[in-house]
């Protein structure tokens, strides 16, 4: 049977402290639960929680009865000022895991072998993931994916030894493992980000390093880029003889090969992808079919409706403009919809790239501090404020320019209009299927 259910009392005697009671956390306490531990849970914001047997819910002062403490990827522990709770962990020497950790224990505990792949990255971690996940289930072999992507790790099935569980790992998960091992470990890139966390580029290099922890001569470790922040890790992998591929992009796939993953960016997170695959087994016909049918990932540079050969391409989750950078160099001219909350540097960076604008159409709360920059550089734009105005401006500009893609690719958060980047790029898909529906009238 290849998945399968976890012992009741796989944690029976353990007692583990759950700070944090959001998707990650809850996940934990239920699946603890089930498993036979006693848990203490506790949210700082007064949590509710159904009663059980062996759940307590209240503040946690005290924890040297505990096996460990599982803090949600959210909460700090050092940086930019940690948890009080944290803090007590230290002071007891108490470890503090992410229910990664906690995952890969309990499944050698239960007795199974399966294997353990990690995906980490600044960007296009979710895409790397969800591409392996597809071709490894077209090869026919039982895939659990979850983690910072989708089904919290805890929250995913027990697999027997063949099965192999897909991590998508944040820096927040990796820098709290212990023994938690990765047969496949892939890092795709690196940029800043999260720096208040890490307390700067060196700080996240070191956490996103822990990806590589416990692994062998038997293992591989996939680079995704030949950067400064490679020649860093080498030497560590080296030292441990972990095998190493590292991934060399020059071009993107051909559109036919790969049609919803366009751009340099997805070349490179196909690659990383096939040399995981080939890794595990996976032979290269059955590789080759699976990327041709990856559906994509919703609001990753996903297209969703066509108006008279005009194509409207949803790339919401680019809250930066790193992320909206590789949107760019995808197409060769565009119809551009940015606009949000503009992180530090806001567009500067994007200079080079703005070849490939016709026109921005802005949103959102910084729209005038990113009209400064295009004013600067020359590129038109209309202040639109709403997504709506922005679609229907966008279509009527793209008929009168010659343009056939309208790209949402905001390089700024969401927060200012939308609840996530999510709500946004659904938006943007209704407005303009509704558009399609008038234009077909």
């Amino acid at each position: 049977m290849p998945k399968l259910a976890w012992p009741k009392d796989l944690f029976k005697d353990h007692r583990y402290a759950v700070c944090g009671l959001g998707r990650n956390g809850i996940s934990v306490v239920k699946t603890l639960l089930t498993m036979g531990a006693e848990v203490q849970a506790w949210d700082d914001r007064s949590p509710s929680f159904e009663e059980a047997p062996n759940l307590t819910l209240a503040p946690i002062t005290d924890l040297r009865e505990f096996d460990a403490l599982i803090l949600s990827p959210g909460i700090p522990h050092y940086l930019p000022s940690p948890h009080p709770t944290a803090i007590l962990a230290r002071s007891q020497s108490i470890p503090i895991w992410s229910d990664a950790e906690l995952l890969w224990r309990a499944v050698r505990k239960a007795g199974s072998q399966a294997h353990f792949v990690s995906i980490t990255g600044t960007n296009g971690k979710s895409t790397t993931t969800s591409l392996l996940a597809h071709i490894l289930k077209e090869a026919g072999i039982i895939v659990a994916a979850g983690g910072n992507l989708g089904t919290a790790s805890l929250a995913l099935p027990l697999l027997n030894d063949d099965g192999i569980y897909l991590l998508e790992m944040s820096s927040y998960m990796l820098e709290r493992l212990d023994h938690y091992h990765a047969h496949c470990a892939i890092w795709l890139n690196t940029t800043p980000d999260h720096l208040e966390r890490h307390g700067d580029m060196e700080g996240y290099i070191k956490a996103k390093a822990h990806i590589f922890d416990n692994m062998g001569p038997d293992d591989l470790a996939i680079l995704g880029e030949s950067a400064p922040w490679t020649r860093k890790i080498l030497p560590q992998l080296e030292k441990k003889n972990v095998p190493v591929k590292t991934v060399s992009v020059t071009k993107s796939y051909p559109f036919e090969l790969a049609p919803h993953l366009p751009g340099l960016h997805n070349a490179q997170n196909i690659q990383a992808c096939h040399e995981a695959a080939r890794f595990l087994s996976v032979n290269e016909e059955t590789i080759q079919k699976a990327i041709i049918s990856f559906p994509g990932l919703d609001h990753r540079l996903k297209t969703v409706t066509s108006i008279n050969n005009i194509t409207f391409i949803n790339d919401s989750k680019a809250t930066n403009a790193e992320a909206t950078s590789h949107a760019l160099k995808a197409y060769d001219k565009v119809i551009w919809i940015a606009g949000g909350i503009a992180k530090a540097g806001g567009i500067e960076s994007l200079a080079p790239l703005f070849s490939h604008v016709a026109h921005v159409c802005l949103i959102g709360q910084d729209s005038a501090l990113l009209a400064e920059t295009l004013a600067q550089y020359n590129v038109p734009f209309t202040q639109c404020k709403i997504l709506e105005i922005a679609v229907t401006e966008s279509y009527r500009l793209a008929q009168e320019l010659g343009v056939d893609t309208v790209l949402l690719s905001p390089a700024c958060a969401s927060f200012d209009q939308y609840k996530s980047f999510e709500e946004r790029g659904a938006r943007f898909a209704h407005y303009a299927r509704s558009l399609s529906l008038i234009a077909k009238k």
